[in-house]
């Protein structure tokens, strides 16, 4: 009996030898092995968010969106924040009809390092399913131990739930956003749950965004003085550009008082949407009663959006 237990003993000390040897072995490859992150961009967010501090504007078409410039300058802040980690890739949410990618989307998809992923546009230019798609990612990544943090720019509350799931598979998520004019653009309850923010200012985000100037022209058919008659379409975007001036100048409070009246414009109200969209047209709309209207419709279409 009293030579079994030795024997045993040996036994024992080995297999604990072995595993310990198995353990270093471990350490020492996960010690080598470079920590990994992703950024997942909601374009949508980007858009409207730098359109309206650089531009004035959240309309797309009143502007130009530098996506490949922007990209790299949120690749480059990331390597400088997670400097002992590599980038796995961007993800660019956005939204197009029957998500078919438009040539922009295809442009920027051919960048390196990007994946487009897209959701729906409802008849309102609205994005559907974005917010789906980002929490999907964040979550199969996150639980795949595929990253070790996620930095995030958006704003919609509906991506708490997300957050919360890569944080419980042991993910850092760090969210990202862009200066607002007035109050904030992302929702409080995200901005609680993330492990830290950043903010982007207008120095930031100037050299990205330019004001388009060959909006409106042509049109196609001339007006009597020789110049252009937009088409209705064009005159409801003019409108819903100068709401959206409007918004910016003037807050939220202002739009609270002016939706009761809706469809009926006050007279100095009307006035200034008139008089700021002939200057963009620069052409008048006096004897245009046609578009006279679909200014009004595109005017109250924006605002109704944003309340």
């Amino acid at each position: 009996m009293n030579d079994v237990i030795p024997s045993d003993l040996s036994s024992i000390s080995a297999a604990i030898e072995r595993t310990n040897e198995l353990l270093r072995r471990v350490l020492a490859e996960v010690a080598t092995t470079p920590s990994t992150h992703a950024i997942f961009v909601d374009a949508g967010y980007v858009y409207a968010a730098a359109g309206r501090l650089v531009a004035g504007t959240e309309d797309r078409r009143a502007f130009e969106l530098d996506a490949e410039g922007i990209i790299e300058a949120f690749i480059d802040k990331a390597r400088t924040i997670f400097p002992d980690s590599r980038l796995l890739r961007v993800y660019w949410y956005d939204g197009a009809r029957r998500r078919i990618h438009t040539s922009e989307q295809q442009r920027i998809a051919e960048l390196p390092d990007v994946k487009v992923r897209l959701g729906n546009l409802n008849a309102n230019n609205q994005q559907k399913g974005v917010d789906s798609l980002i929490r999907g990612d964040l979550e199969s990544l996150a639980r795949h131990r595929a990253i070790g943090d996620a930095v995030l720019l958006g704003g919609d509350e509906d991506l708490v739930s997300a957050v919360e799931a890569a944080q419980g598979y042991g993910a850092r998520v760090h969210l990202w956003g862009i200066e607002a004019i007035e109050g904030r653009n992302q929702a409080e309850a995200l901005l609680w749950e993330v492990d830290s923010q950043r903010t982007f200012d207008l120095d930031f985000c100037k050299p990205y965004v330019s004001r388009r100037t060959d909006l409106y022209e042509p049109f196609g058919d001339s007006q009597p003085g020789g110049g252009p008659v937009p088409g209705r379409d064009d005159v409801r975007f003019v409108g819903a550009q100068v709401a959206a001036q409007w918004l910016a100048a003037r807050g939220r409070a202002a739009l609270a008082e002016l939706l009761p009246g809706h469809p009926y414009l006050p007279g100095s109200v009307d006035q200034e949407l008139l008089n700021e969209a002939e200057a963009l047209l620069r052409l008048s709309l006096r004897a245009h009663a046609d578009l006279r209207r679909a200014l009004r419709d595109g005017f109250w279409e924006h605002l109704q959006a944003q309340y």
